[in-house]
């Protein structure tokens, strides 16, 4: 179990390593290549005789093939490589883009770094104590050897910077095995940060009227018919940052009943979804939630209660990777690697490109821009198994924060299912609206992401959200998200 760590200590610890930086002191192994420099491979041969594929060293720009992914086997996660069949695809042109590239954060939240610097600390249970806004803990001053330091790193990926949360639309592509066929879904969704926002530091942080929540998500369906107009709400306290167990309040605006009700799962690590997956429609009262062979007769003409019930449990789909209660884990630190992984997507998806190309899998991300990044590998032991996660592993960008890759084995450490996800940095996209008053929003919008369910027999799903904007929203949209009475609103 995690120890408490001493805040003046990492405070001190801080300055001292940004000192020897600021002296041209050689870096540690534990910090990331400089900017441009990219790997030099060792390249290979398949089994079945294919060829040799890229001269090394790896340059910016280059082109990749299916028939050459062997070269690029060392930068790759084993979950991920073991795949390779699901997440690349014949035909595919993954694009190199840069070595280790610092991508510029804001100056609000870089202000509110130096401004907290020292103050949060975790104690003995991994729960995270003082923190107000920006990095909770200077990567520089995290020392791997630290039995706290997997739990460092996973709270700064929760507390990362995410601007004010994005907001857009989402379209889902739900594979299931063998015996089911694919159903795509359409809607809108959001998390909005409502605490820790480095840019209200006059509202200590938090966004007015909005007390005690770390961040408020939701969202709506739009199609197919059978699941239109199902929408929840999940608001997260922070009560859950020092205790693990604390429950969100979420809410759901169940069609068949026509009315909003407590969602039936009572605890989510990360960001809720309720069972959206439908079967068949009826005379009176519309479709059947999934799952209606497990609470009642498939097909049934005669929707009832418990089958409108069943639509309020989560289902551990869309939106995976987000969020999740760092305090649930026991975490360890596995180390640092350099990885290729797709953290400033080029190529768009729905709703931009609703046609995009995903391979024979429907899980393909090959065809993309790949980024050169160095990353922090940590696993977490669940404290409470949900939907039968026993292990988490995450792969963190050093930088950013953001997720590379999400591995879930189960309470037995075998494969329960391993994701890519994608982002787009918005300094990079001309027509991305700025931050009002204060200029270039500088975030990574999560605009896809891509899971093979290792144990289901080849299912999968794939979520497509290419139109998110992470910029504050008007007041009474704010207002709108942020309680649960616009819920039943218009239907």
């Amino acid at each position: 179990m995690p120890s408490s760590i001493d805040r003046s200590a990492l405070l001190r610890a801080a300055v001292a390593a940004a000192g020897l930086l600021a002296l041209g002191a050689a870096a540690s192994s534990a910090a990331p290549p400089p900017p441009g420099r990219c790997p030099t491979l060792s390249g290979g041969q398949e089994p079945e005789g294919a060829q040799d594929a890229l001269p090394a060293p790896l340059r910016e720009g280059q082109t990749v093939g299916f028939s050459e992914l062997l070269s690029l086997r060392e930068l790759l996660p084993p979950e991920v490589w073991k795949n390779r069949h699901v997440f690349f695809h014949e035909g595919m042109r993954l694009e190199i883009g840069p070595c280790h590239r610092v991508y510029p954060t804001t100056p609000w939240f870089a202000a509110a770094t130096a401004e907290h610097a020292g103050r949060a600390w975790i104690d003995d249970a991994g729960n995270l104590r003082d923190y107000a806004a920006g990095q909770p803990f200077p990567p520089e001053a995290i020392d791997p050897e630290a039995p706290e330091a997997g739990t460092l790193w996973a709270w700064n990926f929760e507390q990362r910077y995410r601007g004010s949360g994005p907001v857009g639309s989402f379209r889902i592509l739900d594979l299931p095995s063998r015996l089911g066929r694919p159903e795509t879904y359409e809607g809108t969704f959001f998390q909005v940060r409502t605490g820790h926002r480095a840019d209200l530091a006059e509202s200590e942080h938090r966004v007015p009227g909005v007390k005690d929540r770390t961040w408020v998500a939701g969202g709506s369906f739009d199609e197919p018919f059978n699941a239109r107009h199902l929408a929840w709400r999940q608001l997260r306290p922070e009560a859950t940052e020092q205790q693990f167990s604390e429950p969100d309040d979420t809410f759901v605006y169940v069609p068949t009943m026509r009315k909003v009700r407590r969602a039936a799962t009572q605890w989510v690590d990360g960001l809720y979804m309720p069972r959206y997956r439908v079967s068949g429609v009826d005379g009176g009262g519309g479709g059947l939630p999934f799952g209606a062979g497990e609470y009642g007769p498939q097909g049934s003409i005669q929707p009832t209660a418990a089958l409108s019930i069943a639509a309020t449990e989560h289902l551990r789909k869309g939106f995976v990777g987000l969020s999740l209660r760092p305090n649930a884990y026991q975490w360890r630190y596995l180390g640092e690697q350099e990885v290729l992984a797709p953290l400033n997507g080029s190529r768009p998806g729905y709703p931009e490109s609703p046609n995009r190309n995903y391979g024979e899998s429907g899980l393909s991300l090959g065809s993309d821009r790949w980024d050169v990044r160095w990353a922090v590998v940590i696993e977490g032991r669940a404290r409470r198994v949900a939907e039968d996660v026993g292990y988490l592993k995450l792969y963190i960008d050093y930088q950013t924060q953001q997720p590379l890759f999400v591995v879930s084995l189960r309470p037995s450490r075998a494969l329960l299912d391993v994701g890519i996800l994608v982002h787009r940095f918005s300094g990079d996209l001309p027509r991305y609206p700025e931050w009002p008053e204060r200029g270039p929003a500088n975030v990574f919008d999560p605009v896809a992401a891509s899971f093979f369910d290792a144990g289901e027999g080849g299912s999968g799903w794939r979520r497509e959200s290419y139109d998110l904007k992470s910029v504050p929203v008007e007041p009474d949209k704010m207002r709108r998200m942020t309680t649960t009475d616009s819920l039943a609103r218009g239907h």
